[in-house]
């Protein structure tokens, strides 16, 4: 689960940027289908926040990513701000409870 603090003005770029990496990351098959959800919130100041959640193929993928996904996190990297005491983009290993 990686949760994404955009940019103020960047939220539209960030949530393109988003669907390019599961798009990528599907066609590379670095990642299982299901589950997988893009949610978009709100935080204090009316900030926008992402939080994208899915599974990939093993744990090892992102320390080997390709480089088309290499360019993404840049990319990623570029929209968002550290706020609150978290970085722009924080990463959390979570696991599935229910199907």
């Amino acid at each position: 689960m990686v949760t994404l603090h955009a940019k103020p003005g960047a939220e539209a770029d960030l949530e393109r940027v988003l669907a390019d990496h599961w798009k990528t990351a599907r066609e590379l098959r670095l990642v299982r289908d299901a589950p997988h959800v893009t949610i978009r919130g709100s935080e204090e100041g009316n900030k926008t926040y992402f939080v994208d959640i899915f599974t990939w193929r093993d744990a090892g993928v992102p320390d080997k990513a390709p480089t088309e996904i290499q360019k993404i996190w840049t990319d990623m990297n570029r929209l968002v701000d550290a706020r609150g005491g978290h970085p722009g983009l924080e990463f959390v290993a979570v696991s599935v409870v229910t199907p």
